[in-house]
């Protein structure tokens, strides 16, 4: 690359660079970090693909590159994802934003709205927050809303509440140190959301490198199972659900059925459960919705 001059050349280069290194965006990645490196928005470098770059500016390019190459994630080394049309600040202390995790975020957008017809303003937990993605947007969809999100991580937290500050959502979100659910014990939520892990244990060395060595165990672990969230959350859930509100947790394909035993362990057996599809066709969240009184 020391030959490089222009913003077009040094992306060609960085594509087939990442290309051989198991990239599998390597033109979007080389796009991204060299925006990045050069403190510009993605789609400026095509009105700038022939300006020339200083050697100071081409060793922040290389470093980004090398980064990228021995595998750390795009959005770890830019800092920041996109999740529902706005950026996420995101750090190694977090899981990176997924845009299947949207699906969660249309259905109890739905719920919430129904919620709110009758003046009063809905009362949302999402459990295990990481970067805030998805309290925060609920937040910002619906500013009427009440939100309280909580996670065992103080880093994450510390992530989450930047991001509140980024979207002017500081005094709008509280942010709780705990274990789902547990910190809002005696406390009513109209709504709650989660996304917790579950991939077993013995899966987690075949997952891409990108995600294995960089993104945080305490997010993707569900234990031998992958159940193990499954079984702290939806009791802890039960305990601040309001008489007939609605949940939603992300599954893996292959746990819906456990993960609905669980819920009625947890919820009751008058618990009324449906699967929803991503926008893949895949199954990714199910809801439940709790009856209006004793059962």
């Amino acid at each position: 690359m020391t030959t490089v001059r222009t913003v077009m050349e040094v992306v060609r280069l960085s594509t087939g660079y990442l290309q051989g290194h198991g990239s599998g965006s390597p033109r979007l990645d080389a796009e991204l970090l060299a925006a990045t490196a050069l403190g510009v928005r993605r789609l400026d470098l095509y009105l700038q693909f022939d300006r020339p770059l200083d050697e100071t500016q081409l060793s922040a390019i290389r470093e980004l590159v090398r980064r990228r190459g021995d595998g750390e994630p795009v959005a770890y080394i830019t800092g920041e994802r996109e999740f529902y049309g706005r950026p996420f600040s995101v750090s190694a202390a977090v899981l990176i934003p997924r845009p299947e995790t949207e699906t969660l975020v249309d259905l109890a957008l739905k719920r919430i709205r129904a919620v709110s017809q009758d003046g009063r303003a809905p009362r949302i937990a999402d459990l295990g927050t990481g970067s805030g993605c998805v309290a925060l947007t609920l937040a910002a969809e619906i500013p009427a809303a009440m939100v309280v999100a909580t996670d065992l991580s103080e880093a994450a937290l510390a992530v989450a509440a930047a991001n509140a500050r980024r979207h002017d959502l500081a005094g709008r979100v509280e942010l709780v140190a705990g274990s789902w659910g547990d910190p809002l014990r005696g406390r009513e939520f109209d709504v709650v959301v989660s996304n917790p892990p579950y991939i077993p244990s013995s899966e987690l060395a075949a997952l891409a490198g990108d995600v294995r060595d960089h993104e945080p165990a305490l997010a993707l672990d569900g234990g031998e199972d992958g159940l193990d969230a499954y079984r702290a959350l939806l009791p802890s859930l039960a305990a601040i659900l309001a008489p007939g509100g609605w949940a939603a947790v992300e599954i893996d394909i292959r746990a819906a059925t456990s993960v609905s035993t669980l819920a009625r362990d947890a919820l009751g057996s008058g618990l009324r459960i449906l699967g929803h599809d991503d926008l893949s066709g895949r199954p990714r969240v199910l809801s439940f919705e709790a009856p209006a009184g004793p059962e």
